[in-house]
């Protein structure tokens, strides 16, 4: 499989994944890059291409701890709490009060699916929901986010349905 299937497939995934664990704009760009370019120079190793998803998924993770490892040499830890207001994650773009405000049963399987990583047919045995069930409920969690990201955040949706541009978002601009 060619490195653009895979960013086509994987992209959006990736990175609001990376974005959720690192809660800072800039570090994820910075491991989203590396990610897929550790994807285009190792796709020839990957030998099961039914094992794709998860193949990307772990390259995501091990880059995450990479960045958490190198920050970790040159920042002190000081007091950590672990109950962050979320007014101190604002420049994610209002990602965490989209996801938030989602109704309970898409913000259930979408936690599960994005947040966490679990499969589809793993979230539906946990949900005790179909997998067609599954499906249906992302793409609707989906559709609610783009259009919250569009109208709030001011984004635009190019021709494949994916958000597009830079925040314009008077939540966001400090």
């Amino acid at each position: 499989m060619e490195t653009q299937e895979i960013w086509d497939r994987f992209n959006n995934e990736v990175y609001f994944f990376i974005l959720k664990k690192v809660n800072d704009k800039t570090a994820t760009g910075d491991i989203f890059q590396n990610t897929f370019l550790k994807v285009h120079k190792n796709r020839s190793q990957l030998q099961d291409e039914t094992k794709l998803r998860a193949w990307v998924f772990q390259i995501a993770r091990n880059e995450i701890a990479n960045h958490f490892n190198k920050e970790s040499l040159y920042v002190a830890k000081t007091h950590t709490d672990t109950d962050t207001p979320l007014q101190n994650y604002q420049h994610i773009c209002c990602f965490d009060k989209f996801i938030t405000d989602l109704p309970k049963i898409y913000r259930d399987v979408i936690e599960l699916v994005y947040i966490q990583g679990k499969k589809q047919h793993d979230a539906a045995e946990i949900l005790d929901i179909s997998h067609v069930n599954v499906k249906a409920r992302i793409r609707r969690a989906k559709d609610i986010l783009k259009k919250n990201f569009n109208e709030c955040c001011k984004y635009e949706l190019d021709k494949n349905g994916r958000l597009t541009g830079e925040s314009n978002c008077a939540v966001c601009q400090d």
